[in-house]
């Protein structure tokens, strides 16, 4: 799986390069976010899934494991779900547990006007 990462002085922007999150990708998924946010040593994550097409249970969990990795001090917000994306966030309810922004740009202006 793959990943492109950015980073300004506040916020770590991680962006999912891949159609799918499911039991197939969930592990490698969980084990690369865990390492790409160690090394960048950043108290707030934007994870940019604009390009997943689908996620399952296994990717769900694999996304709020990574926001348990990141621990108490830390914070991973969701960014450019797509729809279908979107639903299984609203259907689960893990949507009232992530910040989840419409798009990266909108996270961008929220935090310079901020």
């Amino acid at each position: 799986m793959e990943f492109s990462c950015s980073k300004t002085s506040d916020l770590l922007f991680v962006k999912v390069l891949a159609e799918r999150i499911d039991a197939v990708a969930a592990l490698e998924f969980k084990d690369s976010l865990r390492e790409i946010t160690g090394k960048a040593g950043a108290n707030h994550v934007i994870l940019d899934l604009s390009e997943v097409g689908f996620i399952d249970s296994s990717g769900l969990g694999a996304v709020v494991a990574v926001m348990k990795l990141m621990g108490n001090t830390k914070r991973l917000d969701l960014a450019g779900l797509t729809p279908t994306v979107a639903k299984v966030f609203r259907l689960t309810r893990m949507d009232s547990i992530f910040t989840i922004h419409d798009t990266v740009d909108d996270v961008t202006k929220l935090y310079k006007a901020g």
